[in-house]
């Protein structure tokens, strides 16, 4: 049987290791542009301007990263 792909944790994991900067839109209008620095099943940890914020999963809308997530999709199969 196949496993499930998590291309939520896929895409989150690889701007956290590439260190992409990103733009991200919350559900309230607000935006948020910094890198990635760690994640969890409710949260991620973002470092914008010298300051760490960690944000709700439920209260982001999008995720806009500077350049293209390389995903290997066929080796997570």
């Amino acid at each position: 049987m196949k496993s499930a792909i998590n291309i939520q944790d896929q895409v989150l994991n690889q701007l956290r290791k590439d260190n992409i900067n990103c733009t991200v839109f919350l559900l309230n209008g607000f935006q948020i542009r910094g890198q990635i620095k760690g994640f969890d099943n409710f949260t991620v940890l973002f470092e914008c301007e010298g300051k760490q914020q960690l944000v709700y999963k439920h209260a982001i809308s999008t995720f806009v990263p500077q350049r293209s997530v390389q995903l290997d999709m066929e080796n997570q199969q």
